[in-house]
């Protein structure tokens, strides 16, 4: 493995941007599905769709070693600011994804629009106690959305069903009729009726998942240095899908990976890329505002919110690399990046997308010397795809593993949370909670108006 370790600007080496690409397309795959899953539409869109936007953001950004994507969190805050179960459940898959694809459109055009007018040096000013809190909060969410189809059979069906049925339906009824906004609150109840009642967890699925998860953690100390990071997801997915061949696997699967029509694609000369675009008068038609009461104000502040979250990752991340290599960035820069990278993301079918941390630094330990390398990355996910009925009977219990394992420490040890004091703890905590029992927009909302509330008082101790 040829790490990154000089400072400063880097000397472009073709050669080991490509192998840098295939280690990252290779170790990634696991990890598109999953967040597929957590958006709520087909697991395979996740790897169908990843290909186009990477190549957007590789051909805007100005980082050498950030990679983009679907991740936890926009997966998450997606599936919210939709309400994507109660959608599917309504309209079916097909519907969905054209609303998903269509909010991504708008979710790139704030993003372009914030970078223009200079948000880049705002959003530095958002406060530690609110980012950590809010981080927290949208932890929870993705381990409430990715455990039902962790430990059981039939995933998030069957644990529905299961808490109907008992004495917290009534509770759910309630929130849902009375608070619809506070989501969270349902995942929540859900995630702890799941965990309190291990003797109705699947036979096969909850072991599998339990297993995986623990050697997706701790795998990596018992492998040979010299493996790529993320080996370890490869393995745990590869051994799920074997058992799940071998011994006829009941449960929640990836499915099905339909084929590329024939027809499509982008030709470029003698050179033909196989990506399906959807029909933009499709994404033009899809009732995008009607899911926001009605209102164009409503989606246009909830996709710059959305906007603006995603950009706290990416910055998160370039001022990582800054600090530790040296590698320059720009705020206004990258936010464009995010837009051309979300609209793309739309005309495919895909969720919007943000900077991911593990990615990008599974790119910079692969020995990344330029925006080359997600390029590569990305041109392998898209031929690929004729290939990748190899995941069909893949467990969903095994890529629920995969995202939690990239949660749980977070949530259960939250040390900077659990480090605050005074306000910052009201702060912290009131923003995590809020998130966790909402949604992630109305969640930071709630972090910005504490920050406000306390500022308050502080502001009058000062005078007393």
């Amino acid at each position: 493995m040829c790490q990154i370790k000089e400072k400063g600007p880097l000397k472009f080496n073709p050669v080991r941007d490509i192998i840098a690409g295939t280690i990252m397309a290779a170790t990634s795959v696991p990890q598109l599905v999953a967040y597929a899953q957590g958006v709520g539409y087909a697991s395979y869109r996740g790897l169908a769709t990843a290909g186009p936007s990477l190549m957007a953001w590789g051909l805007t950004t100005g980082s050498p070693f950030m990679s983009c994507g679907v991740t936890s969190i926009t997966a998450l805050m997606a599936k919210a600011d939709l309400e994507g179960e109660s959608y599917v459940a309504e309209y079916g898959e097909e519907e969905y994804v054209k609303l998903v694809a269509a909010y991504s459109l708008w979710v790139g055009a704030c993003s372009a629009l914030l970078g223009i007018i200079g948000f880049g040096k705002l959003a530095g000013m958002v406060p530690k106690n609110v980012r950590t809190g809010f981080k927290w909060g949208c932890a929870v969410g993705v381990v409430a959305s990715a455990m039902p189809n962790g430990l059981f059979t039939n995933g998030s069906g069957e644990l529905k069903k299961a808490v109907a049925a008992s004495a917290a339906g009534d509770f759910v009824s309630t929130v849902k009729s009375t608070f619809p906004a506070a989501t969270g609150a349902v995942s929540v109840t859900s995630l702890l009726y799941a965990l309190t009642h291990p003797l109705e967890w699947g036979m096969m699925a909850a072991p599998m998942f339990i297993v995986c998860t623990a050697f997706v953690m701790k795998g990596k100390n018992y492998l040979p240095k010299s493996f790529p990071p993320g080996t370890e997801v490869i393995i745990a997915t590869a051994f799920a899908t074997l058992l799940s061949i071998t011994f006829d696997y009941t449960g929640n699967v990836v499915g099905e990976i339909p084929q590329l029509d024939p027809d499509a694609g982008i030709k470029l000369g003698p050179i033909k890329i196989p990506v399906e675009f959807l029909n933009p008068m499709d994404l033009l038609q899809a009732p995008l505002v009607e899911r926001f009461g009605g209102s164009y104000v409503t989606l246009i502040i909830t996709a710059s919110l959305f906007a603006a979250v995603n950009f706290l990752s990416i910055m998160s991340i370039a001022s990582t690399f800054e600090m530790e290599n040296g590698i320059a960035w720009s705020a206004p820069r990258e936010l464009v990046a995010q837009g051309a990278a979300c609209g793309i993301a739309g005309l495919v079918g895909s969720a919007p997308v943000s900077g991911s941390m593990s990615r990008s630094l599974v790119s910079r330990m692969a020995g990344t010397t330029s925006q080359m390398s997600c390029m590569v990355t990305a041109l392998i996910w898209i031929y690929m795809m004729p290939y990748m009925s190899i995941m069909s009977p893949t467990p969903q219990a095994a890529l629920s593993a995969v995202i939690i394992s990239a949660v749980i420490k977070a949530v259960v040890f939250p040390k900077e949370l659990m480090a605050m004091k005074g306000t910052d703890f009201i702060v912290g905590w009131g923003t995590g909670i809020g998130t966790a029992v909402t949604s992630p927009t109305i969640g930071f909302g709630i972090g910005l108006l504490l920050v406000g509330v306390t500022s308050l008082f502080k502001s009058k101790e000062k005078v007393a």
